[in-house]
């Protein structure tokens, strides 16, 4: 047979067919991938979303998390004036200590709140002096608010909200104003997080770091039954309003559910990963059974495990342990028998020749070649479930997780919700670095 007969030829009508099917799948491919995303926006219902989203309270939410405010409230029905931070009573200013922008005139005051904002409380009347607006004049009656803007005001600005009812100011995003019936409110925020070391009513609250210092050295007491350094760390952990002693516990409760979960699954998901893997178990049927196994652990979610065992045994961290050692169960197995089945025979039948019995040639011929797989893969898992424990424990499995929740239930702990999650994002790096270094000495020996 000639040559020319094995060689196919190539005409130019296959040629330009060529280059049309490619020039189809360039229209296509993108044509098909704009469909779909044009199928997603209205079956997810984007529109309708985006219709009902209101960044102005988000940014208002951000706002409070990284900040809080003071309150100047009168209360006209128990004609009372009080200065309070966030409006706690634990945390109310008496008359000796107000802050110097606020100057009270028996049941009346003048409050400052920079740039040329003033507002005055007269009686049942508030004055709120906005520069380049005007004033505007809020009197609250027995059946709601008489509001009365600047001369030649035009039109309605959006930071101006009217209501028979109330009346709501907020010029800028740390300046606030609300009038109603029964209460006159000023909000003035400042940056930072309010009695974060020391409660409002510690002997330690407003000291300055170089007098704290002092006061831990000195032999003088402030109470005689504690020293002075174990009286700021009593106060600091029993803070009420930023709880550091709870929240320290909750964060060790999660700690220890993502570690007792994973250690659980790991112990048992190795001796079930020899049943499963091809060269440890000869028969097809245990083989089957026991990757069924691996496939209804991890084929059910964590979070539902979670669900099935707070209803079976309560609310705990316990419940939540169980559930990261169900699921992980089923994921590590088939990790784990994969990796057992692609292992290199002849390191086990180099240790059977020294007549070693079966186990022996398990700890001497197996482990040693998976053990870098079981390290890193344990390691892993350890460190991703720190971050599941705290979803699980939202549900109710306690733990941070629970805690966060508690927070985000008001609109009022926003600063307590950053908080925690600035400690949750502490601990996950804190274990990640913790696993790389035990990886490093585990496997390479470092």
């Amino acid at each position: 047979m000639s040559t020319d007969t094995l060689e196919q030829v190539v005409t130019p009508q296959d040629v330009w067919s060529k280059v049309r099917q490619r020039a189809w799948m360039t229209v296509l491919v993108p044509v098909a991938v704009l469909a779909y995303l044009t199928y997603t926006w209205f079956a997810f219902g984007v529109p309708d979303l985006l219709a009902k989203a209101q960044p102005e309270r988000a940014v208002i939410l951000a706002t409070d998390s990284v900040a809080y405010k003071v309150h100047v409230t009168k209360l006209l029905r128990r004609d009372i004036l009080e200065v309070a931070i966030e409006g706690e009573r634990r945390a109310t200013y008496d008359d000796t200590n107000l802050p110097d922008w606020v100057e009270v005139d028996g049941k009346d005051a003048v409050v400052d709140l920079g740039d040329g904002y003033i507002v005055e409380i007269d009686d049942r009347t508030m004055r709120f002096t906005i520069p380049g607006y005007g004033t505007v004049i809020g009197t609250a009656t027995n059946t709601g608010v008489e509001t009365r803007l600047p001369e030649n005001a035009g039109e309605v600005p959006e930071w101006l909200k009217i209501d028979p009812k109330k009346l709501d100011l907020r010029p800028t995003l740390d300046r606030r104003v609300q009038v109603t019936r029964t209460k006159i409110e000023v909000h003035n925020y400042f940056g930072g997080w309010e009695n974060f070391w020391f409660p409002f009513s510690s002997e330690f609250y407003g000291k300055s770091f170089s007098q704290l210092y002092a006061l831990a050295l000195s032999a003088d007491r402030l109470n005689p039954d504690y020293s002075n350094l174990w009286y700021m760390v009593q106060d600091f952990l029993g803070n009420p309003d930023w709880q550091h002693g709870e929240i320290f516990i909750a964060l060790f409760e999660t700690i220890m559910m993502a570690v007792l979960g994973t250690i659980t699954a790991a112990l048992f998901g190795l001796p079930l990963a020899f049943l499963a893997a091809r060269n440890f178990t000869p028969s097809m049927f245990l083989r089957f059974g026991v990757r069924r196994l691996f496939d209804f652990l991890r084929g059910i979610d964590m979070l539902i495990w979670s669900l099935i065992f707070i209803r079976a045994f309560g609310l705990g961290p316990l419940t939540g342990a169980l559930a990261i050692a169900f699921t992980d169960t089923g994921t590590l197995g088939k990790l784990f028998s994969e990796a057992l089945e692609n292992i290199d025979n002849k390191q086990v039948e180099g240790v059977r020749a020294t007549g070693a019995n079966q186990i022996q040639r398990y700890r001497f011929g197996v482990i040693p070649q998976i053990l870098p797989v079981f390290v890193s893969q344990v390691l892993y898992f350890l460190e991703s479930n720190t971050r599941s424990a705290t979803v699980i424990g939202a549900l109710g499995a306690g733990g941070i997780g629970l805690m966060l929740v508690e927070t985000m239930k008001t609109s009022r702990d926003w600063e307590n919700t950053s908080y925690i999650i600035i400690l949750t994002i502490v601990v996950v790096i804190m274990m990640d670095q913790t696993s790389g270094w035990l990886r490093r000495k585990l496997i390479e020996g470092k």
